[in-house]
């Protein structure tokens, strides 16, 4: 039986490891070892490490229990080494501590505490790659594997820094790339089209532009323009205005709809960079979010991404730690959160299994 004292522990060893997105390969090595010296039959695929538990039942459902290794690069700002774990009291300092180690930590250790019991529902862990830069090699490789390998999730359980509280959304995210064409002509005799003011009437398009329905969890879709490019000296016409659009999307469209909407709507090119960053949300009333409710977690619609925007299952995010303390300088975590979050995780999968 695995203790938060343990979790502790496994959490220091990762934070003197360092694991930058795509460079995880050393924390790998460690949490797979930390798994299979605990007797679990753990696998690897790049720089995941998962685990499913002794007693799997196709018959049954899946939920996974996901969180990531990775962190992101250590801000200058820091004082204290990112790479050396540091207790002070009940905070623990080091990169990765809050998001997401803490929950990866207390996630591990309530699977394994889990690993050999029988339960109405199987237990998939997977301890991810690349979460904070969604590379080819995390989330977005991993559920075609399972899926390859005949594993189908029903429904995940994301441990990022909330509080311990339920985050039942998030919004997805498309950055368009936009171009308004003119054509070329000397200032001084007013010669040509001013790519410029095309590029301002669709700015002007986006500013005002309201999509017919709204998500009744995550409400109106958010557009705003954050850069602009144009122009090679101050007398001539610029033929070409460069533009971005950060997009925050809901549940009520598809990304490839908000893009195919504004493209009818805009008459300069747009291209967006990618799609798959797509909106989150879960009925209040699925188990998932009551067994948090049954324990006094409020629910809430998170402010940040993460690989939950690639699930194309059921997923709640909830986890321990602060999301205002990620990717911070001198980042930590309280131990007693960490503590906290075992104790809560393990009565959250017993209540589960009583709803399901």
């Amino acid at each position: 039986m695995l203790t938060a004292q343990d979790a502790i522990g496994l959490l220091e060893q990762m934070i003197a490891t360092p694991s930058v997105s795509r460079s995880e390969d050393k924390v790998a090595d460690l949490v797979f070892a930390f798994l299979h010296d605990r007797n679990i039959d753990v696998h690897r695929h790049y720089n995941n490490v998962w685990a499913m538990c002794r007693h799997y039942d196709q018959s049954k459902k899946t939920l996974l229990l996901n969180s990531h290794l990775d962190t992101v690069k250590p801000s200058s700002a820091y004082t204290l080494d990112p790479f050396q774990p540091l207790s002070k009291g009940d905070r623990l300092y080091g990169l990765g501590s809050n998001d997401a180690g803490a929950s990866a930590v207390s996630l591990l250790t309530v699977f394994c505490n889990y690993y050999d019991i029988e339960l109405p529902f199987n237990l998939l862990l997977l301890l991810g790659a690349e979460e904070e830069v969604m590379g080819e090699h995390g989330m977005r490789e991993m559920i075609p594997f399972f899926q390859q390998h005949g594993i189908n999730i029903d429904f995940a359980l994301v441990g990022e820094p909330t509080g311990l509280d339920a985050a039942v959304g998030e919004r997805g995210l498309v950055v368009l790339d936009a171009v308004a064409h003119g054509q070329q002509g000397h200032a001084a005799r007013d010669e040509g089209v001013n790519a410029i003011y095309k590029a301002l009437a669709d700015i002007e398009c986006i500013k005002n532009y309201r999509f017919e329905k709204v998500s009744p969890l995550l409400g109106d879709i958010r557009m705003t323009v954050t850069m602009i490019d144009a122009g090679t000296q101050h007398n001539v016409i610029p033929d070409t205005c460069h533009f971005v659009v950060d997009i925050r999307t809901t549940d009520a469209y598809t990304n490839e709809e908000v893009v195919d909407l504004l493209k009818a709507s805009l008459e300069s090119e747009v291209t967006p960079r990618s799609t798959r960053i797509r909106a989150s949300a879960i009925s209040e009333e699925h188990p998932l979010v009551q067994a948090a409710v049954r324990l006094g977690r409020k629910t809430y619609v998170s402010p940040t991404t993460s690989d939950m925007a690639l699930m194309p299952f059921a997923s709640l995010k909830l986890g321990v730690g602060q999301s205002c303390r990620s990717h911070s300088a001198d980042e930590y975590v309280l131990k007693s959160e960490i503590i906290e979050g075992v104790d809560f995780y393990n009565k959250y999968i017993k209540i589960l299994s009583e709803i399901l």
